[in-house]
């Protein structure tokens, strides 16, 4: 079957809507004075980032790709959830249409395994199985900073079964093979640990990070595609910058433990969710924004701009946290904030331009 764009778009409208308020609810926990839809909207940035906008994105992408009509069900459990989640907060039906959701992630990837049983697909639907491990363990009433490792868990783990499957076009040796699984490994097992004993947990899963981005660094075919032009270049450079993020968040990680609030707790965690995560969604937008809703998105310069906007920033703001300087803290994340606006309006733009056009490739 094919799905038309009358259901992809709403799904993803509703993705962008839970971006918009997560980013909201993000500058309320920087201090900024702002209106708010309700008042502990600041504590549900998180829940809403993850479970809201990236699991309704990554489910969607998943669910066009495989063309099933009871996967579309799984972007909506999200989107439905995380608009709950502003409307009435944490308790009640949001949690649980959240983890349902996480469910449904789950199911689609058994199927995905069932059709392609591979390295790369294992490790995909380990990622969501430590996705709904996390929403139990936040449905649980837990405090969100023990979820969060889970949550990092199931978009390093996605992320990096993405790209060893696009490893195999260099045919990577069974030891280079052996080296991901091996990283992959601690850091699942620190991320297990941290059930039982929260800041040695944090401190493996770190070195786990710190592992896998060696690894992408030396392996990624983004080593090779970099010295490309135009689309292929711009990816590269994404991704190879998310790596270093994800390394520096694990060297964080590793330091400092399990803290729980705080400077420190910003700085690991936005190094990951910020550098590295949205490295990749803006180096892959455009290969995916055409993929899910069948529009072009023209590579253009100007994606530098917002690029460029969310690392300068983004160290403003780790720097922040590791010096102590509240402000740089603020108005870094204010700044982080409006790249992921920038890069918003930049693909808009790209896509009304680009109506006519083919379908953009990279790497």
């Amino acid at each position: 079957m094919t799905t038309p764009r009358r259901v992809r778009f709403p799904l993803m409208g509703v993705g962008m809507l839970t971006l918009l308020l997560a980013l909201w609810a993000g500058l309320l926990r920087l201090g900024w004075t702002l209106p708010s839809p309700r008042p502990a909207l600041a504590g549900v940035h998180g829940p809403l980032m993850v479970a809201g906008f990236l699991g309704t994105l990554i489910s969607l992408e998943r669910a066009v790709a495989l063309d099933r009509a009871w996967m579309y069900g799984v972007p909506a459990l999200h989107g439905v959830g995380a608009l709950a989640l502003v409307i009435g907060g944490a308790g009640g039906p949001a949690a649980l249409l959240l983890t349902a959701g996480s469910v449904g992630l789950m199911a689609i990837f058994a199927v995905i395994v069932r059709r392609h049983p591979a390295l790369h697909t294992y490790v995909m639907a380990a990622a969501t199985v430590a996705f709904f491990i996390g929403n139990v363990v936040w449905l649980l009433g837990q405090p969100v900073a023990r979820a969060v490792p889970w949550w990092a868990a199931f978009l390093v783990l996605t992320i990096a079964g993405e790209r060893l499957e696009l490893g195999r076009l260099l045919r990577l040796s069974s030891a280079v093979q052996a080296a991901f699984l091996g990283g992959t490994v601690l850091f699942a097992a620190g991320v297990a640990l941290s059930l039982l004993a929260f800041d040695v947990g944090v401190r493996v899963a770190g070195l786990g990070m710190l592992a896998l981005a060696l690894w992408h660094l030396r392996f990624d075919i983004a080593r090779r595609t970099v010295h490309q032009t135009g689309l292929p270049r711009f990816t590269a450079l994404c991704l190879l910058t998310g790596y270093v993020w994800l390394g520096l968040g694990g060297i964080l990680a590793l330091l400092w433990g399990g803290v729980t609030g705080g400077l420190g707790y910003d700085a690991i965690w936005h190094a990951v969710f910020l550098g590295f995560v949205f490295s990749m969604i803006f180096g892959h937008a455009p290969i995916i924004f055409p993929a899910v809703l069948n529009v072009a998105v023209p590579y253009t310069a100007r994606f530098y701009v917002h690029f460029g906007l969310l690392h300068a920033s983004l160290l403003m703001r780790v720097v922040g946290d590791l010096l102590g300087l509240y402000a740089w803290y603020r108005w870094g994340g204010l700044l982080n904030a409006l790249a992921v606006l920038l890069f918003l309006v930049n693909t808009v733009i790209q896509v009304r331009r680009g109506r006519h056009a083919p379908a953009p490739l990279g790497g």
